[in-house]
Parts: C-alpha cells; structure tokens; sequence
C-alpha cells in the first residue's frame, strides 16, 4: 500500500509480499502482525469488501503481470474508486512508513524476503496466498452474478485460475531451472527466524529454489482459502466472508483444547493445509496442471529460457513426484532451530540408514499434551535440557518427537544416532509423543501423523527399511514406556514385532 505493503515481480515472475507492521512493533514479520494491520483498515474502512482489498493491495502494488491479468483482470478496472480507496488506505493509521520493498529475492547473506511466521510455526509467503484468495473472491462473485464482464478469460469457474497462481507457476518454473539437479533439489528449501518471538529476519538453510518452502506453503493455503471462497468444491457454500481479517484470522489462528483437538476441528486451519491441499488438488491431475501453466507462462510473457520440449515434461513428473513426497506424504517438521534447541555438546555419530527398527516411546514427562508451537516448543526445551543436564547426554535423546498440535519436531533426526533407546541406537530411529499414556491415548490425530505420516515418509525417502520391525521401548528396555494404554495400540499396528 504505497509505504506500507508493495509487492513486486521478480525475473521469473514469482510475486511477493513486505509489508512493515503498525508502528507499536516495526518490522515484525508475523502472520499475526498482518492480520492486524488488515484489522486496522478495514476498521477505517467499514464498507470496504474483501474482494476490493486484495484487489486493492494487488493494484498498489502494482502486480499486474500477464498470467495474474489473464486470471483475475487488471487491478484498476474502476479507476475512480482504486483512487478513493488507494487514499482512504494510504491514510490507515494502522501502517508504518516503508522499511523496505522488495521482491522476492534471497540476499547475497541467505535472507528471505516477503514471508511471515505463522502461529503453528510454519512460514509463509503472504503473496501466493492473497492471490488464491482473490482468485476465489473473483470466482464466486462472478458465478453468483455479481459480475458480468469477460476480460482476459477471468470471468467463470472453469479460468478462475488458483492452481496458476498459488502453485502452478512456482513449481513448473522451480523444476525447469534446476533441470541439472536432482528432483528433491529444485523444491525448498526451508530456514530458520532470527526469533519465534520478535521475527524479523528469515534464513535459508541453503541454495533457494524458485519455490521455496514459504512460496509452497502459502500456495497451499491460497489454493485452499481460494477454492473454499469461492465454493469451488461444489460443496455447500459458505456464507460470503465479510472481512479478510475474519478469513485470515480463522485460518491461522483457530485454538486447540483437550475437548477440541485437530480431529474435532471443523473447517480448515493452517496446521492440515498439507492433507487439504492434496485432497483438493491430486483428484485435478496435477501434472497437467503445472504443464498448462507453463505453456500460459510462455505464451503471455514469452519467457525465453522455457523451451517446451520432451524433456519438460520428463522434469514435471520428476518434480511433481518429489513435490508429492516432501509436501503430502511426509509430516509437517518443525526444525531445531524454530523450537528453538541448543547446539550439541560434542558431535553427532551418524546412522548408515536404511534402518530396520523403529522404536516407540511416550515422553511421560512432559506428562501433558502440547496442543500449540509455543507449548510443544517449551516441552522441546525442556526434554533437551534434562536429557542434556541432568543425563549427560550430548542433545535431547528422541530422533523425532510428535505433539498435539498436528506437528512432528525434530530432535536428532534422520541421520544422526540418537539416545531412545539403550543399545539400540545405531539400528532403529526413537521416536515420542509428549504425554503420558499410561492410561490415556495420545489423540488420534498425533497417532496417525506417527502411524501413517511419518512411517510412509521415512520408508519412501530411504531411512527406515521397507520390512522394518516396529516396537515399544518396553520390549527391548526394562520399562513401562510407551504406557500401558499407547502399548496396547501401537500393538496392533503393521509391522508390530511381537
């Protein structure tokens, strides 16, 4: 918005968003802080509709490149009004002047610009995920009626144009500029804030794609958010949504409780945007998809580096097929660095995988699930300190460690030996769910993430063998864990060795 949101286009067309927050926290780059500003316009602004502001912030922007006009028009279809709102929200008291405006780059120090922290932990690119929802806005106004002209193909359900715009384009280029690389290479990667707390800076754990963990994590939310608007699915249509705010704030900022967990949570929220994406969008072909866009990319903005031969197609279904692996099979990880865990005390010993065992653990201290980022980000904290003070241990001992809150957190990970399980250790990967569960189940929702998620992911990506032996830490250690109740369970799972 002039000196407050502004989101330009890259040389490979990527559209991103840098806002600054109101002026009581500067620059902090958190969903939260977002929401708020939105929160703060649309107060000065009561008739304003969600439709108009992400148009809005579209136009002042000025992204208006060939495939977002071809989908949703130009931005200033009604210069009259762009003009009055343009001013009524250059005059919002709830934005800062600019620090910056950038587009979406990675600076020569590993920083990346136009992404924000979101309450679950996750980062996300703000630009995808506007763009799916004004593809949608668009959509349902134009099926109800409400809007009658035809530009550019933009009118009507069939061009509404979300899988272009949220993910088509990132993951079609990000896998023809990396053709030389391996398919798990041209996606991600992700990185770590400068703190969970203030965020302010975001860095790469290494070489960008064009389509980066932020840019695909905001594509899905944007295919999500857009197709739900704009009653895509054919289901029973939502009521119209008042305010960006309300959608935004719904999305990212729903609140878990013993009585109401992920499993009892209706409609969408950010935490399963990998399952509802990939039942939303696998049933489209999405191979054809990303190849369609492609050809729109370069047909409206001639891209001279795309040549659309054979091998185009072969690099589509290569990266479609790692894009399946990394984004819908495996579990959302939170990384050490975003729960924040201390440095090692000496080094890692490393794992010659695939391993043959997976052993199961609870954490029966912490004794209570964490159903958040924050809590399961302390419980983290606390098991590493404990397992490094008061056991001696080099780091927290758990190779992987489940909360409550739809999340999977790293401990020592896939490749380095960890300290679950007593001799052990160099033969299967340890893994907890925090709680105790002597008498309780954990929920069936952080069961399935271990079950199903994170079993398929380790034994399609090479680290746990196809016939691994799963087992309870009982079985091989004189104790009660995994508690008596999860024991019971996890006993009739595949692959149990009695």
């Amino acid at each position: 918005l002039g000196p407050y949101l502004r989101m330009l286009v890259s040389n490979t067309n990527l559209l991103i968003v840098h806002w600054l927050a109101p002026v009581s926290t500067p620059h902090l780059r958190s969903m939260e802080s977002f929401i708020s500003a939105v929160e703060q316009v649309e107060q000065s602004n009561p008739t304003l509709t969600p439709l108009a502001l992400v148009r809005a912030l579209r136009r002042i922007a000025g992204h208006d490149d060939p495939l977002t006009v071809h989908y949703l028009g130009a931005s200033n279809r009604h210069p009259v009004l762009s003009a009055t709102l343009d001013q009524a929200i250059l005059n919002a008291s709830s934005f800062s002047f600019f620090d910056k405006a950038v587009h979406h780059i990675v600076t020569d120090q590993g920083e990346e610009r136009g992404v924000v922290l979101a309450p679950d932990g996750t980062t996300v690119a703000l630009a995808p995920l506007l763009l799916g929802i004004e593809a949608g806005l668009r959509a349902r106004e134009a099926e109800v009626g409400a809007e009658t002209e035809q530009e550019g193909g933009a009118s009507g359900v069939a061009a509404f144009g979300v899988f272009p715009l949220t993910l088509g384009r990132s993951l079609g280029l990000s896998f023809l500029s990396l053709q030389d690389f391996s398919a798990d290479l041209r996606l991600g990667p992700g990185g770590c804030w400068d703190s969970v707390e203030q965020p302010r800076v975001f860095r790469l754990s290494r070489t960008p794609t064009l389509a980066t963990d932020a840019l695909i994590n905001g594509g899905m939310d944007g295919a999500i958010l857009g197709t739900a608007l704009g009653n895509l699915s054919r289901a029973a249509p939502p009521p119209p949504p008042t305010r960006l705010s309300a959608t935004l704030r719904g999305y990212y900022g729903y609140v878990l409780s013993e009585d109401r967990g992920l499993e009892e949570l209706r409609g969408h929220a950010s935490a399963k945007r990998r399952q509802s994406s990939r039942s939303l969008l696998e049933p489209l072909d999405p191979e054809r998809q990303v190849m369609e866009t492609l050809v729109m990319v370069w047909k409206l903005e001639k891209t001279e580096w795309i040549a659309l031969d054979d091998g185009v197609e072969v690099s589509v279904k290569e990266g479609l097929k790692a894009f399946t692996h990394m984004y819908w099979d495996c579990p959302p990880i939170i990384s050490r660095c975003q729960w924040g865990a201390e440095v090692i005390r000496g080094t890692h010993s490393p794992l010659s995988p695939p391993l043959p065992y997976l052993y199961i653990h609870h954490t029966y201290q912490p004794s209570t699930p964490c159903l958040s980022f924050p809590a399961c980000s302390r419980d983290m904290r606390a098991m590493q300190r404990f397992h490094q003070d008061e056991r001696g241990w080099k780091d927290i001992g758990y190779s992987f460690v489940v909360g409550s809150d739809g999340y999977v957190y790293e401990g020592r990970g896939w490749h380095n030996r960890g300290a679950h399980t007593r001799d052990r250790n160099t033969v299967g990967y340890g893994v907890a769910i925090i709680g105790n569960y002597i008498s309780t189940l954990p929920s069936r929702y952080s069961m399935d993430l271990l079950r199903h998620r994170l079993v398929q992911c380790a034994v399609d990506g090479g680290r746990l063998a196809v016939n691994y032996t799963l087992l309870g830490h009982r079985q091989v250690v004189n104790t009660s864990c995994p508690g008596d109740a999860f024991y019971s369970e996890i006993s009739t799972w595949d692959r149990f060795g009695k």
